[in-house]
């Protein structure tokens, strides 16, 4: 739940930026997408999964040549995934890369957060893990009724 409740408010700092930045999609995107570009939410969304997964992997199962495999190939997905929006011609160059720095780095501050603080609390006392249960699901369901919503009644 701590990595979802991440990526759900990953997702809301790239929606923020973006009208922040106001920054043209290529002309190629305009006709299919009317909001900014930068930074790409999918390219942020996908260096956040793909380094939470990374670290998650190698906290997990520490460093060996398996894990080294493992987060080459996760990161390796991820940036290919990242780059098929610049390839679509749906965003530049620039505002992929911007994207998925913004999530890797939301990523290890995520991540950073739980191993250094989080997790001991989470693990020592039943008021932290109530209240991480209760927020996670809170943010979870903010986030469903927002893609309702959006999908429902159109681009918010």
């Amino acid at each position: 739940m701590w990595a979802v409740s991440g990526s759900i408010l990953n997702t809301g700092s790239s929606r923020i930026l973006k009208y922040l930045f106001n920054h043209q999609r290529p002309l190629s995107a305009l006709s299919l997408k009317a909001d900014p570009g930068m930074p790409s939410s999918h390219a942020q969304s996908i260096g956040y999964l793909a380094v939470y997964a990374s670290l998650a992997l190698i906290s997990w199962q520490g460093f060996s040549a398996l894990t080294v495999v493992g987060v080459l190939a996760i990161l390796i997905c991820g940036a290919y995934l990242a780059w098929l929006r610049v390839s679509e011609g749906l965003h530049t160059y620039d505002q992929v890369l911007v994207g998925a720095l913004l999530g890797s780095v939301a990523a290890i501050i995520w991540f950073s957060l739980w191993e250094a603080a989080v997790l001991k609390a989470f693990t020592s006392f039943l008021w932290v893990r109530i209240t991480l249960y209760v927020g996670s699901v809170i943010v979870c369901l903010g986030f469903l009724a927002f893609v309702v919503r959006t999908w429902r009644f159109g681009e918010v």
